[in-house]
């Protein structure tokens, strides 16, 4: 008797999308807020397919397959969320208010498609015909099949949801008493060195602490030797028989000089991340070629093998060229723009196309290289800015007209916004395929979910936005209350654009900065070929450009998690031991993001009446002169709610089940291994 043909698996599900879309909107929300304050965002794939895991495991027919579409759909959150690394500039210029929401939506998703669409060829480039490790992919695609390979997996997911929740809540809590002015916030001493000044500073933020876990020792020592040079070095240098209030010499001298070196390491980084890759670009595409030129012959694809028909993603590319005209063109109506519409906006399209197209490979190449998360994305916006804005010098020249100027200002950081939703998307893509393909899924299947994935996140980002912009305010821009986010990014790319396009940009600093970067890199090099830890040029650039504030705590967080690690390395299920500590990394970082967009909603409900002055501290239980004792208070109560939360992760990870003993190893298909 025949024996009935399996059915397929459910994949693409109308509740798939619902929980990856409801996954997305609160990923994003978070990530927004995180990239606002401390100029950086976490990958969301695993968290997502935890949560995923836990919820679909109660519903009928299930599986792998759904629960990475799910995954996928969430992971636009990670991602189309650095778009704050450029729109904001746009505030700080004065050049808008606010943020008009459908103009913003349509930068993000048109962007975040086109992305999708230029990085579709790349993946029998970059994904099946390439050794690149893709750290989250491959790490994603763990978490899929151990949730979906035994009752022990998903009792193994229930425990990962449980350490996101107890992260979560412990950073949640930790936040609220700092809002309630119980615990301090912050802490911050300047002092003069050596005839000069510097300072010390931090903020007690757990998040930093779930960003240094899950950016890694390397990183972390990076971010600190960056500070070291800044503050050790540049700060008492620059400052040098400076007279003055001490405090305003520090935070002048940091802005105006610091972090303009800190722009020039970072854009030296960045240039030599792409010329490493260009190569292997290179031959990652020819072997594409290839492979089309087979299948053109008439090979058959099997299901994990077939992409969006090459015909559509054209087309769709070829279509998105037109919304992106009408953006620019309605942007600049009124403004010199116009004096050359034709030229500067199908100039401007061209530009966004054919640098799009090189930030495809360029960030899926870098993502699957060393993670999505540590891509250097921001790197990228730095050069496309700057690409930008030479090419309006070139046709408008400098003008003495700070309206005239102010308007190509603005032009050059929308034109980098639309870039950067690119690079952004396309830093993600290849990740979810990657993940994609060592679990057996469908990559259009996929390349739709991520589309719908960057619809979410665009509907969802100008409403975060806004609001926080509304409540908290943004560093530099006019009326910023205490509790501002410094928007590091934005300030620095709006910053260059003002300095390109208003010829008074201080070329020696940024100079300067590129030669530390060029030392830097060749200190990276000669540690990569001794086999040493490495020194990341891109991280050493971030800890000169960001305040010591919003990175002290990084290689703290770095460190804990290098001895988490080694500790996990010890258990009976290391795998399982690594995934608890970077979903309690994860909790801490989801934790204070989502409670600091609430407090931003709390401060706008109570100033709703607009009171005189502004009530920025509405949770607060007690006055002034309990500052002191809640300087004490916070140190000891942050370090032990850390100690807590991975003295449970731990506990947790020792009462799972010990996996079974592996059967001698077989001879496993090549994709899989």
């Amino acid at each position: 008797m025949a024996t009935a043909p399996a059915r397929p698996l459910a994949e693409l599900t109308v509740r798939g999308i619902i929980l990856g879309g409801l996954i997305t909107i609160l990923f994003t929300a978070a990530n927004v807020y995180l990239g606002l304050k401390v100029g950086l965002t976490f990958a969301t794939s695993i968290p997502a397919a935890v949560i995923s895991m836990a919820i679909l495991r109660f519903l009928p027919g299930a599986s792998i397959l759904e629960n990475n579409i799910v995954q996928t759909i969430a992971s636009a959150a990670g991602t189309l969320a650095a778009i704050i690394f450029v729109l904001p500039g746009l505030i700080l210029v004065g050049w808008w208010t606010g943020f008009p929401y459908w103009t913003t939506v349509l930068v993000c998703a048109i962007g975040g498609i086109l992305g999708v669409m230029l990085s579709v060829p790349l993946r029998r480039a970059l994904v099946t015909g390439s050794d690149l490790p893709y750290p989250e992919g491959v790490a994603a695609a763990e978490v899929l099949r151990v949730g979906a390979g035994s009752a022990e997996g998903a009792e193994e997911n229930a425990k990962g949801l449980r350490v996101i929740v107890l992260g979560s809540l412990v950073s949640a809590g930790f936040a609220l008493l700092a809002a309630m002015k119980v615990a301090a916030a912050e802490a911050a001493k300047n002092f003069r060195l050596g005839g000069g000044a510097t300072g010390v500073s931090t903020s007690y933020s757990m998040a930093l602490i779930g960003v240094g876990h899950l950016v890694g020792l390397s990183v972390g020592a990076a971010m600190f030797f960056g500070m070291i040079i800044a503050w050790g070095g540049l700060m008492p240098y620059l400052t040098h028989g400076m007279t003055g209030d001490l405090d305003t010499v520090v935070s002048a001298t940091f802005r105006s000089q610091v972090r303009f070196i800190g722009a020039g390491t970072i854009g030296v980084a960045a240039i030599w991340s792409l010329l490493r890759i260009l190569g292997p670009i290179v031959g990652g595409v020819r072997s594409a070629m290839a492979a089309s030129r087979a299948r053109q012959s008439g090979e058959t694809l099997p299901l994990t093998e077939r992409d969006l028909p090459i015909g559509i993603v054209a087309g769709v590319v070829a279509f998105m060229l037109i919304p992106i005209a009408w953006l620019l063109w309605n942007f600049s109506a009124g403004g010199p723009v116009h004096e050359y519409p034709l030229a500067v906006i199908g100039g401007t399209t061209l530009y966004i196309l054919i640098v799009g197209v090189l930030i495809a490979a360029i960030c899926g190449y870098m993502a699957g290289l060393i993670g999505a998360s540590n891509s250097p994305v921001s790197g990228v916006g730095i050069l496309a800015v700057l690409g930008a804005a030479l090419l309006l010098v070139a046709i408008f020249g400098h003008s003495t007209d700070p309206a005239r100027t102010n308007a190509l200002i603005a032009y050059a950081l929308f034109t980098t916004a639309i870039v950067f939703s690119v690079a952004t998307i396309s830093n993600d893509n290849l990740q979810d395929l990657k993940t994609g393909q060592l679990v057996g899924a469908t990559p259009w299947k996929q390349q739709v979910a991520l589309v719908i994935g960057v619809i979410f996140g665009s509907l969802v980002i100008p409403i975060v936005l806004d609001l926080l912009k509304n409540t908290l305010g943004f560093v530099g821009m006019p009326n910023a209350g205490p509790n501002a986010l410094s928007a590091p990014q934005a300030a620095l790319i709006s910053s260059l654009a003002k300095g390109v396009l208003g010829g008074d940009i201080d070329w020696y600093l940024i100079g300067s900065g590129a030669l530390i970067g060029l030392v830097v890199v060749a200190i990276d090099e000669i540690l990569g070929r001794t086999g040493k830890m490495r020194l990341p040029p891109l991280a050493v650039g971030m800890g000169i450009y960001l305040p010591m504030s919003l990175t002290l705590l990084i290689p703290v967080g770095a460190v804990v998690g290098h001895f988490y690690e080694k500790w996990a390395k010890r258990t009976a299920n290391p795998d399982f031991a690594q995934r608890m500590g970077v979903l309690a990394a994860t909790g801490l970082i989801v934790g204070e993001s989502l409670f600091g967009v609430v407090f931003a909603g709390i401060v706008a409900w109570v100033n709703r009446t607009s009171p005189i002055p502004p009530i920025d501290a509405p949770l607060a239980v007690v006055g002034e002169s309990f500052l002191g004792v809640a300087m004490w208070i916070a140190p000891l109560l942050f370090a032990g709610l850390i100690a807590l939360l991975y003295a449970r992760t731990r506990s947790l990870v020792s009462s799972a089940p010990v996996p079974p003993q592996a059967e001698p190893e077989v001879e496993t298909p090549a994709s899989f291994r």
